[in-house]
């Protein structure tokens, strides 16, 4: 494997499911590739695949057909436990949910992660914690429960959570979904910002017309096919003099 190998690489992918007797197809034929580093967006409405595409590429689903290819590894080939490492290592989900645990603090939900991970020293978890809640300017509120903040707060809480691991790959599923459109832009913008100064490569499932100004990519789907694919239209800020 090397640096030019996609994050992500998707071969004719299907996905049946059976539905009162009959075959329900969620992806028929999917095929492109992710390239690493990239914010890339999938749009379209319920039902149209994108969550199932995304759940296939976090390893939570498996294809009826097809391949997908994980920084290389063709992930029909691993056991349920490399899926397992894969997931735990190499992947940060972040959910339209928060899924915070409401007696624990801010940095304690971060560092969750690394307890999972056997990450043994108290003082490297709650410094990773901490340094994860920098990079989403919740530092401040190290020590306040999730009662104690907003939504956007909560999701950027999230956001840390899905960071601390240090993955190469963040998966979100609508992230927005919970939130008033402008807190929602500036999650895009901190998302965007990530992108960048962590070179991950972010993948987003979204229902959000803004992801077009943030994104490198949109793919738009409909009945478990893309079926346009289009730039989004994010523009580098120009260095100051």
């Amino acid at each position: 494997m090397t640096n030019t190998t996609p994050a992500v690489r998707i071969e004719n992918v299907t996905r049946a499911y059976s539905v009162n007797n009959d075959q329900v197809l969620a992806l028929r034929g999917v095929n492109m590739s992710i390239e690493r580093g990239t914010f890339t967006a999938f749009m379209g409405r319920s039902g149209s695949g994108k969550t199932t595409l995304l759940n296939m590429i976090g390893g939570l689903d498996t294809p009826t057909s097809g391949n997908i290819y994980f920084l290389g590894q063709n992930t029909a080939k691993l056991s349920q436990d490399q899926l397992t490492d894969i997931r735990r290592d190499k992947i940060g989900f972040i959910f339209q949910a928060f899924a915070l645990l409401p007696i624990l603090s801010a940095w304690e939900n971060v560092e969750l992660p690394l307890r999972i991970a056997g990450v043994r020293s108290g003082k490297e978890r709650r410094q990773r914690a901490l340094e994860a809640l920098t990079l989403v300017g919740l530092e401040q509120w190290a020590d306040h429960r999730p009662s104690e903040m907003s939504g956007g707060q909560q999701q950027r809480v999230a956001i840390a959570r899905a960071l601390v691991s240090r993955p190469p790959i963040l998966i979100a599923d609508e992230p927005t979904g919970e939130l008033d459109s402008t807190t929602g832009k500036n999650l895009m913008t901190l998302m965007r910002t990530i992108v960048k100064s962590e070179g991950v490569t972010l993948i987003m499932a979204t229902h959000d017309q803004s992801v077009h100004q943030y994104a490198d990519i949109i793919h738009h789907m409909r009945d478990g096919q893309v079926y346009e694919s289009i730039p989004g239209t994010f523009e580098e800020a120009p260095a100051q003099a």
